[in-house]
């Protein structure tokens, strides 16, 4: 570890930075700010508008678009700069999180001190970056022809790839952190992996929740709404009925509740089945850590739908799940390496 020390820093910033990305994307995504800005520039795009003229311009750029066309047309040129200021914040973010990795990783390579399976995992991290980069314009795109929003799926695709982005960070950080191997229970370390699996399924059906605005329906809890377990509208919505589960507001809602408890249930077995079983004092501060951080995170989920998402809350509910992943990333690499 002592010897990595610089490796193992540059990762986790890496970690913490792709954190306040997502939570700043949160933040957009929430306050409708997402496609206040039309286009994409690398460097100049760093800049604002810095007198009024430049402003004018860019509200401009943006009156040519479905959102303003179809719900913000009586947008003043202040409520411009409040939206525009989110979307540039994140993209600001999204070029800093470029050159914190790009840089360090030719400044360690050159100087010899990453070893060869780091390489290779820094590339895998480069690359998601870059792709991570891609989805959000290509993200925005969707919400530039038609519709005055961008697409769920798109959404979805964006998210998802931040959060698997900043989990294989922590992963290769972890590795340099416990270098040494030992025996592993793969009967465990499987149960987990299925855990960690329906967790990204979670966090993409929360994606979708966002996209379609699925999250200001059902404002009630345990029921749906109407007194049922399952409204009525959840097969309804849409035709062919599976699409109902992917494209309706109420059966995007639907799955994301109820695939809520699935994800407890599972972290509340492996934390049972972990009992069970010897632990190192790394192992036990997972598994307590994925308990505490579910429960949270499930309280989250309901007073957010109750309070018919708040931008703070819903952002902290986003914030949670990040966390969560994190524990749950740390706690499969303790019982996998």
């Amino acid at each position: 570890m002592k010897d990595n020390k610089k490796v193992i820093t540059w990762l986790l910033i890496g970690c913490t930075l792709i954190f306040v990305m997502v939570v700043v994307g949160g933040i957009t995504r929430l306050t409708h700010s997402g496609l206040s800005i039309s286009n994409y520039k690398l460097i100049s795009g760093t800049v604002p508008p810095m007198n009024i003229a430049e402003w004018e311009e860019a509200f401009d750029l943006y009156k040519q678009y479905p959102e303003y066309q179809k719900l913000n047309y009586n947008m003043t040129l202040e409520e411009f700069k409040d939206i525009y200021f989110w979307e540039w914040i994140h993209r600001v973010i999204g070029r800093l999180i470029g050159i914190v990795f790009i840089i360090p990783f030719l400044y360690f390579l050159l100087r010899k001190q990453l070893s060869r399976p780091t390489i290779r995992k820094s590339l895998v991290l480069l690359f998601l970056g870059g792709f991570q980069g891609f989805l959000g314009w290509y993200m925005v795109k969707s919400g530039l022809v038609d519709r005055p929003d961008v697409s769920h799926y798109r959404l979805a695709m964006h998210l998802t790839t931040a959060f698997i982005t900043f989990a294989y960070t922590l992963w290769v950080a972890l590795d340099l952190i416990y270098p040494t191997k030992k025996e592993v229970d793969k009967a465990f370390r499987n149960f987990l992996r299925l855990s960690l699996g329906v967790l990204l399924l979670q966090i993409i059906w929360g994606a979708f929740v966002a996209g379609l605005d699925a999250g200001w329906i059902h404002n009630s809890w345990p029921m749906m709404s109407d007194g049922k377990l399952i409204h009525e509208t959840v097969t309804i919505e849409q035709s062919p009925v599976w699409k109902n589960f992917v494209e309706g507001k109420s059966g995007v809602q639907f799955v994301h509740r109820y695939l809520a408890y699935v994800v407890v249930g599972l972290i509340m077995a492996a934390w049972f089945k972990a009992r069970k079983r010897p632990l190192t004092g790394s192992q036990r501060k997972g598994v307590n850590w994925l308990v505490m951080l579910v429960f949270v995170q499930f309280a989250l989920g309901v007073f957010t739908l109750l309070l018919q998402v708040p931008v703070w809350l819903g952002v902290l509910h986003q914030v949670v799940a990040f966390f969560l992943l994190a524990a749950m990333t740390f706690t499969l690499h303790r019982f996998s390496k």
